[in-house]
Protein backbone atom coordinates (compact mmCIF):
# COMPACT_ATOMS: atom_id res chain seq x y z
CA UNK A 1 0.00 0.00 0.00
CA UNK A 2 1.49 3.51 -1.03
CA UNK A 3 1.85 6.36 1.36
CA UNK A 4 -0.65 8.38 0.05
CA UNK A 5 -3.74 5.38 0.90
CA UNK A 6 -2.01 4.48 4.28
CA UNK A 7 -4.75 3.49 6.06
CA UNK A 8 -5.28 5.61 9.01
CA UNK A 9 -6.94 3.98 12.49
CA UNK A 10 -9.26 6.38 14.56
CA UNK A 11 -7.61 9.41 16.45
CA UNK A 12 -4.54 7.91 13.88
CA UNK A 13 -3.16 5.15 16.44
CA UNK A 14 -4.46 1.51 17.34
CA UNK A 15 -3.92 2.41 20.95
CA UNK A 16 -6.23 4.95 21.23
CA UNK A 17 -9.09 2.72 19.16
CA UNK A 18 -10.98 2.10 22.66
CA UNK A 19 -11.90 6.06 23.20
CA UNK A 20 -13.12 6.37 20.16
CA UNK A 21 -16.99 5.54 20.66
CA UNK A 22 -17.05 7.79 23.94
CA UNK A 23 -15.47 10.54 21.83
CA UNK A 24 -17.89 10.37 19.38
CA UNK A 25 -20.92 10.26 22.19
CA UNK A 26 -19.90 12.10 24.54
CA UNK A 27 -17.89 15.43 22.63
CA UNK A 28 -19.70 15.21 19.09
CA UNK A 29 -22.80 14.88 19.11
CA UNK A 30 -22.85 12.29 17.48
CA UNK A 31 -26.36 10.33 17.82
CA UNK A 32 -27.62 13.61 16.69
CA UNK A 33 -26.09 13.94 13.83
CA UNK A 34 -25.94 10.22 12.83
CA UNK A 35 -30.41 10.01 13.21
CA UNK A 36 -29.94 13.24 10.87
CA UNK A 37 -27.93 11.45 8.37
CA UNK A 38 -30.12 8.26 8.76
CA UNK A 39 -33.35 10.67 8.30
CA UNK A 40 -32.22 12.67 5.74
CA UNK A 41 -31.43 9.01 3.59
CA UNK A 42 -34.80 8.09 3.38
CA UNK A 43 -34.41 4.50 3.21
CA UNK A 44 -37.27 2.45 1.67
CA UNK A 45 -38.06 -0.73 2.72
CA UNK A 46 -36.07 -3.52 1.79
CA UNK A 47 -33.37 -1.66 0.02
CA UNK A 48 -29.62 -2.53 0.40
CA UNK A 49 -27.39 0.26 2.67
CA UNK A 50 -23.65 0.70 2.94
CA UNK A 51 -21.89 2.34 5.74
CA UNK A 52 -18.90 3.16 4.25
CA UNK A 53 -15.94 3.19 6.76
CA UNK A 54 -18.33 1.68 9.79
CA UNK A 55 -15.64 1.80 12.15
CA UNK A 56 -16.92 -0.07 15.67
CA UNK A 57 -20.62 -0.06 13.49
CA UNK A 58 -22.63 2.40 15.41
CA UNK A 59 -24.20 3.72 12.49
CA UNK A 60 -24.81 0.45 11.06
CA UNK A 61 -26.43 -0.50 14.13
CA UNK A 62 -28.24 2.35 14.17
CA UNK A 63 -29.38 2.20 10.29
CA UNK A 64 -30.77 -1.62 11.17
CA UNK A 65 -32.52 -0.94 14.09
CA UNK A 66 -34.32 2.05 12.14
CA UNK A 67 -35.09 0.40 9.30
CA UNK A 68 -35.37 -2.96 10.20
CA UNK A 69 -36.45 -4.04 6.30
CA UNK A 70 -33.56 -3.09 5.42
CA UNK A 71 -30.38 -4.84 4.77
CA UNK A 72 -27.20 -3.39 5.89
CA UNK A 73 -23.38 -3.96 5.20
CA UNK A 74 -20.50 -2.20 7.21
CA UNK A 75 -16.87 -2.18 5.41
CA UNK A 76 -14.20 -1.16 6.93
CA UNK A 77 -10.12 -1.26 6.76
CA UNK A 78 -9.46 -1.67 10.53
CA UNK A 79 -9.72 -4.99 11.92
CA UNK A 80 -9.70 -3.81 15.28
CA UNK A 81 -12.82 -1.66 15.32
CA UNK A 82 -14.62 -4.77 13.23
CA UNK A 83 -14.05 -6.81 16.12
CA UNK A 84 -15.41 -4.39 18.23
CA UNK A 85 -19.00 -3.80 16.10
CA UNK A 86 -19.27 -7.18 15.91
CA UNK A 87 -19.50 -7.52 19.82
CA UNK A 88 -22.10 -4.69 19.68
CA UNK A 89 -24.17 -6.10 16.67
CA UNK A 90 -24.33 -9.07 18.52
CA UNK A 91 -25.39 -7.51 22.19
CA UNK A 92 -27.42 -5.16 20.57
CA UNK A 93 -29.39 -8.26 18.29
CA UNK A 94 -28.97 -6.29 14.53
CA UNK A 95 -28.90 -8.59 11.84
CA UNK A 96 -25.91 -6.77 9.82
CA UNK A 97 -23.12 -7.89 8.31
CA UNK A 98 -19.53 -6.48 8.56
CA UNK A 99 -16.30 -6.62 6.25
CA UNK A 100 -12.89 -5.45 5.84
CA UNK A 101 -12.23 -3.77 2.77
CA UNK A 102 -11.09 -0.06 1.75
CA UNK A 103 -13.20 2.58 0.53
CA UNK A 104 -11.54 3.20 -2.82
CA UNK A 105 -10.83 -0.66 -3.48
CA UNK A 106 -14.40 -2.03 -2.88
CA UNK A 107 -15.32 -5.58 -2.82
CA UNK A 108 -18.73 -5.51 -4.06
CA UNK A 109 -19.82 -5.38 -8.06
CA UNK A 110 -21.35 -2.89 -10.02
CA UNK A 111 -25.03 -1.71 -8.50
CA UNK A 112 -24.99 -3.72 -5.64
CA UNK A 113 -26.44 -1.16 -3.43
CA UNK A 114 -29.42 1.80 -2.91
CA UNK A 115 -27.77 3.79 -0.40
CA UNK A 116 -24.42 4.45 0.75
CA UNK A 117 -23.64 6.14 4.32
CA UNK A 118 -20.64 7.67 5.73
CA UNK A 119 -19.71 9.30 8.94
CA UNK A 120 -16.66 10.78 9.54
CA UNK A 121 -14.43 8.94 6.82
CA UNK A 122 -13.48 11.60 4.72
CA UNK A 123 -10.89 13.55 6.49
CA UNK A 124 -9.35 10.35 6.78
CA UNK A 125 -8.40 9.63 2.87
CA UNK A 126 -5.55 11.65 0.73
CA UNK A 127 -7.57 13.77 -1.80
CA UNK A 128 -6.42 11.26 -4.29
CA UNK A 129 -8.36 8.59 -2.09
CA UNK A 130 -11.44 10.35 -1.51
CA UNK A 131 -11.81 11.17 -5.20
CA UNK A 132 -11.55 6.91 -5.30
CA UNK A 133 -13.88 6.33 -3.05
CA UNK A 134 -16.40 8.70 -4.23
CA UNK A 135 -16.18 6.87 -7.75
CA UNK A 136 -16.17 3.65 -5.77
CA UNK A 137 -19.36 4.45 -4.12
CA UNK A 138 -20.53 5.63 -7.54
CA UNK A 139 -19.78 2.39 -9.05
CA UNK A 140 -21.44 0.03 -6.66
CA UNK A 141 -24.81 2.41 -6.37
CA UNK A 142 -27.96 1.30 -8.33
CA UNK A 143 -29.15 3.58 -10.81
CA UNK A 144 -31.45 6.06 -8.67
CA UNK A 145 -29.33 5.14 -5.74
CA UNK A 146 -28.03 8.33 -3.40
CA UNK A 147 -24.34 8.94 -1.27
CA UNK A 148 -24.99 10.34 2.49
CA UNK A 149 -22.09 11.81 4.20
CA UNK A 150 -21.44 13.64 7.50
CA UNK A 151 -17.66 14.99 7.75
CA UNK A 152 -16.06 18.00 8.47
CA UNK A 153 -17.08 20.73 5.75
CA UNK A 154 -16.04 24.40 5.21
CA UNK A 155 -16.89 26.67 8.04
CA UNK A 156 -19.94 29.10 8.48
CA UNK A 157 -19.19 31.32 11.30
CA UNK A 158 -16.21 33.17 12.97
CA UNK A 159 -16.24 30.66 15.76
CA UNK A 160 -16.01 27.41 12.89
CA UNK A 161 -13.19 29.35 11.13
CA UNK A 162 -11.20 29.88 13.96
CA UNK A 163 -11.18 26.36 14.85
CA UNK A 164 -11.07 24.73 11.29
CA UNK A 165 -7.16 26.06 11.78
CA UNK A 166 -6.32 23.63 13.97
CA UNK A 167 -8.86 21.01 12.50
CA UNK A 168 -7.11 21.25 8.69
CA UNK A 169 -4.10 20.27 10.48
CA UNK A 170 -5.43 16.95 11.87
CA UNK A 171 -4.89 13.75 9.25
CA UNK A 172 -6.26 15.26 5.65
CA UNK A 173 -8.96 17.29 7.01
CA UNK A 174 -8.28 20.25 4.62
CA UNK A 175 -10.43 19.11 1.74
CA UNK A 176 -13.03 19.42 3.74
CA UNK A 177 -12.61 22.36 5.77
CA UNK A 178 -12.06 24.16 1.80
CA UNK A 179 -15.13 22.86 1.17
CA UNK A 180 -13.79 20.38 -1.94
CA UNK A 181 -16.46 17.40 -0.95
CA UNK A 182 -19.19 18.44 -3.19
CA UNK A 183 -16.60 19.48 -6.23
CA UNK A 184 -15.71 15.95 -5.63
CA UNK A 185 -18.73 14.02 -5.65
CA UNK A 186 -19.59 15.76 -9.26
CA UNK A 187 -16.36 14.68 -10.63
CA UNK A 188 -17.06 10.83 -9.74
CA UNK A 189 -20.42 11.47 -11.69
CA UNK A 190 -22.99 12.61 -8.81
CA UNK A 191 -25.78 14.84 -9.48
CA UNK A 192 -27.89 16.76 -7.00
CA UNK A 193 -25.26 17.55 -4.84
CA UNK A 194 -26.26 19.24 -2.03
CA UNK A 195 -25.87 20.21 1.84
CA UNK A 196 -29.00 19.90 2.96
CA UNK A 197 -27.80 20.68 7.14
CA UNK A 198 -24.68 21.00 8.87
CA UNK A 199 -23.91 21.12 12.93
CA UNK A 200 -21.52 23.22 14.66
CA UNK A 201 -19.48 21.24 17.38
CA UNK A 202 -16.11 21.81 19.48
CA UNK A 203 -14.16 20.42 16.81
CA UNK A 204 -15.59 23.23 14.22
CA UNK A 205 -18.67 22.20 10.87
CA UNK A 206 -19.79 18.64 10.55
CA UNK A 207 -22.03 19.06 7.10
CA UNK A 208 -24.35 16.27 5.86
CA UNK A 209 -24.61 16.06 2.19
CA UNK A 210 -26.34 14.17 -0.55
CA UNK A 211 -25.95 13.14 -3.89
CA UNK A 212 -27.84 11.16 -6.60
CA UNK A 213 -26.57 8.55 -9.27
CA UNK A 214 -29.33 9.01 -11.91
Amino acid sequence: MSQSNKYIPAFGHERLTPLYDPFLKWVMREETFKRALIKQANIGQGQRVLDLGCGTATLTILVKQTHPEAEVVGLDGDTQVLEIGRAKAAKAGADIKLYHGLAFQLPYPDSSFDRALSSLVFHHLSREDKQGALGEVFRVLRPGGELHIVDFGKPHHAFAHVISWFVRRLERAADNIEGLLPEMMRNAGFEQVEEPSRFTTIFGTLSLYKARKL
